[in-house]
Formats: structure tokens, C-alpha cells, sequence
């Protein structure tokens, strides 16, 4: 009915219900789907989440060394251990099979220089080692039976061997002939005295038990000691440095570790001589005896010093009872050691004060 005018009123109130209907469903679901609503936003209890507690790892037990050896242990493998420490110079008594103070002394210094725990208790990890090291023990080892080595120089050879021989016994008293480098009776009587003596099984032959006693207490014998030559009143003047050859001199050459007490060039006396250690050494150069001392006594090392000629600070000339009974198996805290006590006493008596000291090598 458009001329009454009343159907178009109806049709937009219709129309603007419509709008308002989908205005409001419009904006519920701006509502529901517009992230940056609030109603959107994650409660507390929705956005954290609860850490998750990482356990802490159990550590692996550390294996517990085993020992093959304690201390107090009395057995046969015991006196295989000891057997083989001897073997390297870390035990010395006679061997007794029971694990003793000494035996622990002995497994901790072994471990100790080879960088293992040093318990003094033998583990699976010492033992390789000391077994790498050594060879099997013999019985006769491991029940402190000596018996004789093979001969390496014997009766009825001759030769420049058998010279050195000569001329080393020579030097310690235990032969008095000429060098003659033929291995007769002297020679195998000589040999046999010097094996009693030191403990080796007295055969008269020489084995490499008795060659290397032998060698450690005696120096490389010079030409002359080979061939019997003396010049002068006291030894040879071979190799003397140029420095001894005027007036009153201790010449000691380390080269052939002598000591020649020599006037005027001329060689009254020669003496075995030891020097100190790389970490002692004793000086070279030329020097003056500056004090006398018949009766000293080293308080610095608690050691005796007796007939001491003193020629560089602490430094002397003097009988040394350690080498006398060891030789060359040791050495000076850095003074020239003597081991003829009758020959020092001499020479204490006849050096004066201001006498030349010349220490070298020839």
C-alpha cells in the first residue's frame, strides 16, 4: 500500500533489525577470534609450563687396583718379586720370600719413578711393568745361589784384553807383576783373591759379574800402565797439562782420574783420584792450596775428610775411606778423593801451602 505509507516503516524496521542482528553476531566473532582480545590471552596455568627436573647422573665407580702383594705376605711369588727388583737395583738383601718392610721400601720407590701410586703394595699395573723390565729369575736367583757366569776372559788366553785385565788388578793391589797380557797362574791367582773377596764364586775366570765389579773400581788404564813404562820417580808424564811442568804442582788430569804430585816436571807420585757428581762437580782451573787440615771432618756432609789440601772454597784434596772400599761406585760431593791412605799421608806431608792445583781434562 504505497499511498498510506505504512508497508515501507515495516520493511525498514526490518531492515535495521537485520543490521543490528549482524552487527552483533559481526562483533561476537571479532570477539571470539581477534587474537589480541583478552578473552584470548592464555591464563597463567595455560601459557607456563613445568620444567622438566633432569636427574643427575650416578658416576661410575672407580675400579678398586687389586694388589697381588700386600706387606706381610710370605710365598713363592714373592721371592720372584724381589728376584726382579734386585734385577733392577731396587732391593738388595738376600732374597727371603716374605713381603717385609724392605720389600715395601723397594715397590714404592719402583712405583714412584714410573709415575704409579706409590701404595708399596704390588697391583696388576706394577707388576707388568716390573716384569716388562726384567727377565724370568733363575732358582739360583730366587734362593741367593751364585754360581759362576760364562768365562768371558779365562786362563790360558792372551791378548790386549787380557792386558786391561793385568793393569786394573794393578791399580787396586791385586796384582803385583808385570803386564805381560798372557793369563797365567799370577793372573788367575789374582783374579781368584779379588772374587773371594767381593762375594763372587771364586773360579779364577773372569765372568761379567767379576768384569763389571772390576770396572766400576778402577779407571781406563793408561798406555804406559799397559806396557810396564815409568818415567821419572813416581809415574808417566804422558798427557801432563803444560801447566805442570814448573815448579810444585797436584796436577789432576779427570781424563785418566789421576793425580800426579810433580816437582820441576819431573812425576814423584801418581794416586786414583774420584770427583764429584754432575750436580757436585768438582772445578777446573788453576788453583793454590790454601789451608791444611790432617784431621778434618766435614760437618756439612757428617763425613770424614782426613790429609785435606784445600784448593777452591770447599773443595780438597783428601783420603776417602767410601771410595777405598767402593771405587768408582760413587763419587765426591765435588772434592778429588784418594783411596792409598798411606801414599795421601805422604803427599799431605810434602805439599806446602801455596803449592800450584791444576785441575783438567787431558
Amino acid at each position: 500500500m504505497l499511498r498510506g505509507g505504512r508497508a515501507p516503516a515495516v520493511v525498514a524496521t526490518t531492515v535495521l533489525s537485520l543490521t543490528l542482528v549482524a552487527c552483533s553476531a559481526g562483533a561476537e566473532r571479532t570477539a571470539t577470534d581477534d587474537p589480541s582480545s583478552p578473552s584470548s590471552t592464555p591464563t597463567p596455568t595455560q601459557a607456563a609450563t613445568t620444567p622438566t627436573s633432569t636427574p643427575t647422573p650416578t658416576p661410575s665407580p672407580t675400579p678398586t687396583r687389586t694388589a697381588l702383594y700386600l706387606a706381610g705376605d710370605e710365598s713363592d711369588g714373592v721371592r720372584d718379586l724381589q728376584a726382579r727388583l734386585k734385577q733392577l737395583r731396587w732391593y738388595e738383601p738376600k732374597i727371603s720370600g716374605v713381603f717385609d718392610d724392605v720389600t715395601v721400601a723397594a715397590v714404592t720407590g719402583f712405583q714412584d719413578k714410573r709415575g704409579f701410586p706409590a701404595t708399596g703394595a704390588v697391583d696388576q699395573v706394577t707388576w707388568d711393568k716390573l716384569v716388562s723390565m726384567t727377565h724370568e729369575p733363575t732358582d739360583d736367583e730366587k734362593h741367593n745361589r751364585l754360581v759362576p757366569g760364562p768365562t768371558i776372559i779365562g786362563g790360558g788366553t792372551s791378548g790386549d784384553r787380557v792386558r786391561e785385565l793385568q793393569a786394573r788388578l794393578k791399580q787396586i793391589g791385586w796384582f803385583n807383576a808385570d803386564v805381560t797380557g798372557n793369563y797365567g797362574s799370577t793372573t788367575t791367582t789374582s783374579v781368584a783373591g779379588f772374587q773371594t773377596k767381593r762375594g763372587i764364586p771364586s773360579t779364577g775366570d773372569v765372568d761379567q759379574r767379576t768384569w763389571d765389579r772390576l770396572v766400576a773400581m778402577t779407571r781406563t788404564p793408561t798406555d804406559d800402565e799397559l806396557h810396564n813404562r815409568v818415567t821419572g820417580n813416581g809415574g808417566s808424564t804422558a798427557g801432563l797439562d803444560s801447566r805442570c811442568t814448573t815448579g810444585r804442582v797436584l796436577c789432576i788430569d779427570k781424563s785418566t782420574r789421576s793425580l800426579r804430585w810433580v816437582v820441576n816436571g819431573s812425576v814423584q807420585m801418581t794416586l786414583d783420584v774420584r770427583f764429584g757428581s754432575e750436580l757436585t762437580p768438582t772445578r777446573e782451573g788453576t788453583f793454590n792450596v790454601n789451608f791444611k787440615s790432617r784431621d778434618h771432618y766435614s760437618k756439612l756432609y757428617d763425613s770424614p775428610m782426613p790429609f785435606a789440601m784445600f784448593f777452591s772454597g770447599g773443595q780438597a784434596v783428601h783420603y776417602s775411606p767410601d771410595f777405598a772400599a767402593n771405587g768408582y761406585n760413587g763419587s765426591s760431593h765435588g772434592c778429588v778423593n784418594v783411596r792409598n791412605r798411606p801414599a795421601i799421608e805422604s803427599l799431605f806431608g810434602q805439599v806446602r801451602i801455596g803449592d800450584k792445583v791444576i785441575v783438567y781434562w787431558s
